[in-house]
């Protein structure tokens, strides 16, 4: 759909409907929720999917602005030259290792974790599931609900025993990650999952963000300033049941939960801070175990150059250019309408074995995942040793700063 006004913000849109008093400049000088309010009432989204004003609404309740993302989901993809031998985890390999690839970009979510075990609290059927029933959830999401949280914190506190770090290993897919980051390769990853197993694998914090939060910290929650409680007092209160989350309430004056987004909270700064720079400086893609509907961590992949190559690694496809505003192409069979996507169909797991195989790092990540991340891993021959061990960096090569955002 087209933005209401032009440049100077005299024209109107292109739909028939009025353009906000003061155009596009000052709509841009607005907060996200003050534009969408003047955009709603300018009568712009009258005959428009009530699915579009949806989604605005989530993007921007995650900080989003909604000329940015207008705006976004009206420029085209552009064709390119081909830049892939293959469609295929051969064709990601060859072009990581002929192009000397050495700021790769990871997506993960679920996926990559289910081999470890981690039970599907969605799944009926799954212990955690039924443990979880009994608190009476209309629909599983409920347990990153605040409103339910405030109301039935057990909840979700069950939730956390469960899910709390050390009960479960690090996958062969996440000692990819790591491989990644030993060869030198990696710029980042952004992790949907929760469960830090990530940097249990090895993965330094500065290159990891852990898009939807996880259990590094935690705090009390509808405070301002944001009061920030120590991990391990949550941990032994949680250890102890009802009487020790009880007990903690008493004392910080409201409940404690891990620094874990809940729906309608913003995802962490350091999120928006490096995605930016990260996404447009990367030179290829690999997205491992996500189905891409939540935003705005699906949005991520739109983020890349029209030249960068993007692999998919999924039970399913996800993400498609039919889904997403210039999403996954290698769908298209028509000569010229895919240039840079790969698609794995599979577990993570195997998919990124098959990808170590072509890189001909089989080896390695084999040793990685038998000796629980201990093995020495050789740089990659074409990025040399201090840069393998420099670790990640924002756009503009300065060392990366923890900071950190969620929908």
């Amino acid at each position: 759909m087209s933005l209401p006004g032009g440049k100077d913000g005299s024209e109107e849109a292109d739909d028939g409907a009025s353009s906000p008093s003061g155009g596009v400049e000052e709509l841009a000088a607005m907060s996200p929720e003050e534009a969408l309010n003047a955009l709603e009432a300018s009568g712009l989204f009258q005959g428009q999917p009530e699915e579009l004003v949806l989604r605005l609404r989530l993007l921007v309740a995650n900080g989003v602005h909604p000329l940015a993302a207008l705006r976004f989901s009206e420029v085209p993809e552009s064709p390119q030259e081909r830049v892939l031998s293959s469609f295929d985890v051969d064709g990601i390999a060859q072009h990581i290792i002929s192009q000397g690839c050495r700021r790769v970009v990871v997506m993960c979510g679920a996926g990559i974790s289910t081999s470890a075990g981690i039970p599907d609290f969605r799944t009926p059927g799954t212990g955690l599931y039924d443990n979880l029933q009994r608190f009476n959830l209309s629909r599983p999401e409920l347990i990153f609900d605040l409103d339910f949280f405030r109301s039935q914190p057990e909840a979700f506190y069950e939730l956390c025993k469960d899910m709390w770090p050390g009960n479960y290993e690090p996958t062969p897919t996440h000692h990819f990650i790591r491989l990644l980051h030993e060869k030198g390769i990696l710029l980042r990853c952004y992790t949907q999952n929760i469960d830090s197993l990530e940097c249990r694998a090895g993965l330094p914090s500065a290159s990891l963000v852990a898009a939807h939060g996880n259990f590094d910290s935690a705090h009390v929650i509808d405070t301002e300033p944001e009061k920030e409680v120590d991990i391990a007092e949550l941990k032994a209160a949680l250890d102890r049941g009802a009487e020790g989350w009880m007990e903690l309430r008493e004392r910080y004056g409201n409940l404690v939960k891990p620094k874990i987004v809940f729906f309608g909270e913003a995802l962490p700064d350091r999120f928006s801070d490096l995605c930016r720079t990260d996404l447009k400086s990367a030179d290829m893609l690999i997205v491992l175990g996500t189905s891409l509907v939540v935003q705005p961590f699906a949005g991520l992949i739109n983020r890349v150059n029209d030249s960068v190559p993007r692999l998919l690694v999924n039970r399913q496809p996800a993400g498609t250019c039919d889904e997403l505003p210039r999403g996954f192409r290698f769908h298209l069979e028509k000569e010229g309408e895919n240039w840079r996507d790969a698609y794995f169909e599979g577990d993570c797991d195997a998919g990124c074995r098959a990808l170590a195989t072509s890189l001909g790092w089989y080896a390695d990540l084999e040793a990685l995942v038998t000796s629980n991340g201990s093995a020495p891993v050789e740089p990659a021959p074409w990025v040399s040793e201090p840069e393998a061990r420099g670790g990640a960096t924002t756009g503009d090569n300065s060392p990366a700063v923890n900071s950190g955002k969620r929908k």
